[in-house]
């Protein structure tokens, strides 16, 4: 039976990132992908590493996300150089989310205000907020291609904000893990996560393998096979639909929440969030929505022609943040479960990959555990 220093269940962004972080510690790591028709967050991801707006209600989620896109241009140089020379679409130059109307506008910056008064409310040396309020006059200078719609009043702007082209991310990835000498197993549903003497054994209908180290991060079966080690995370899928244009002149120079222009020259729409369980049909009542919501801000928008419709699933917990945990009952099991993967991909390869080596998250891990959601009724 072959023998791994660790084992990454999952080969998405998320187990991806940890797998080769492992890797860089000098870990001999397997990470095991699914089946092809498995649900895949990675497959729809729209691509935005993104700060501003996250973690309301967790502070530490707020500085996990500040801190990994900080990180960023620096795993993306050593990634490129990992993955051997390999092209990552990374563009790190701010971020916009847009605001409609003079309500719009006050709201976003209440939001942001609140955001900001609750990191700094666990994090007193944060320093400023990274986030700006700009007026209509300086969204439009800012973007002097796009013509702006009549009830746009403005716009936030993050300088920690980017997006990536999150295919080749995810390649450049599988491609570096494998120049490290680690292996990915496609095809390899995970049924069974076993104790078997000072490790475990991870079984498919097939084969198995065994570890001292475990990281459960499935997507979607990581609640299933969380609860076969002690690791009962509450997890569900929303779903999640974008729109791809056909191939612009640059008219978006920051992409923007919901809308993006690729390296390819393609506008990305997006995106719903859609309460219907693993469903991923793609449905004209969402195509609507998405191009009246563009075209509301974008005018001109309106005579570009659409291309693709996809839907894929976001991998979500009961306040929307991520989950980091370590078995209690079987130590050296992990299990890592976020919706922002693209974001956090620095993190992950990086710290979380250091902690998982050492055998032990750190207690400023511990707003991540899943306990956060155990509710006791008293009698």
């Amino acid at each position: 039976m072959a023998e791994f220093d660790a084992i990454v269940i999952g080969a998405g962004t998320v187990g991806a990132a940890i797998g080769y972080g492992l890797g860089l510690r000098k870990q001999r790591v397997l990470v095991l992908d699914g089946g092809d028709t498995d649900f895949r967050a990675a497959r729809a991801n729209f691509g935005l590493v993104w700060s501003q707006g996250k973690g309301k209600g967790m502070p530490a989620y707020q500085d996990l996300t500040k801190r990994s896109s900080d990180l960023w241009p620096n795993f993306h140089q050593e990634l490129g150089d990992n993955a051997g020379g390999a092209c990552i679409d990374y563009q790190h130059s701010g971020g916009i989310v847009f605001c409609l109307g003079d309500h719009g506008y006050e709201e976003r910056k209440a939001q942001i205000n609140s955001l900001h008064a609750e990191h700094l409310s666990e994090f007193p040396d944060a320093g400023s907020s990274e986030v700006d309020m700009l007026g209509r006059d300086e969204v439009q200078n800012l973007m002097p291609d796009l013509r702006l719609g009549k009830r746009v009043s403005g716009a936030s702007f993050g300088n920690r904000d980017g997006h990536v082209n999150p295919l080749q991310l995810l390649s450049a990835m599988h491609h570096a893990i494998h120049r490290q000498g680690s292996e990915i197993k496609g095809n390899s549903v995970v049924q069974r996560i076993l104790s078997v003497g000072d490790g475990y054994e991870v079984r498919t209908a097939t084969s198995k393998w065994r570890a001292p180290k475990v990281v459960i991060a499935a997507g979607i079966a990581s609640g299933d096979l969380g609860r076969q080690v002690g690791l009962d995370v509450p997890i569900r899928a929303q779903r999640g639909q974008i729109l791809v244009t056909q191939r612009c002149a640059p008219v978006l120079p920051l992409p923007c929440s919901g809308l993006r222009q690729t390296a390819e020259g393609t506008i990305m729409i997006g995106a719903t969030k859609e309460e219907v369980g693993a469903d991923v049909s793609a449905t004209t009542q969402a195509s609507a929505w998405l191009s009246l919501k563009t075209v509301e801000i974008a005018p001109d928008l309106a005579r570009v022609q659409l291309v693709r419709h996809w839907s894929g699933l976001r991998i979500m917990t009961p306040d929307g943040h991520p989950v980091y945990a370590q078995s209690k009952e079987h130590p050296g099991i992990f299990v890592a479960s976020c919706h922002s993967g693209v974001t956090l991909a620095a993190i992950h390869a990086g710290e979380l990959a250091d902690h998982i080596t050492a055998g032990m998250l750190p207690a400023t891990y511990e707003p991540f555990h899943h306990r956060r959601f155990d509710v006791q009724t008293a009698h």
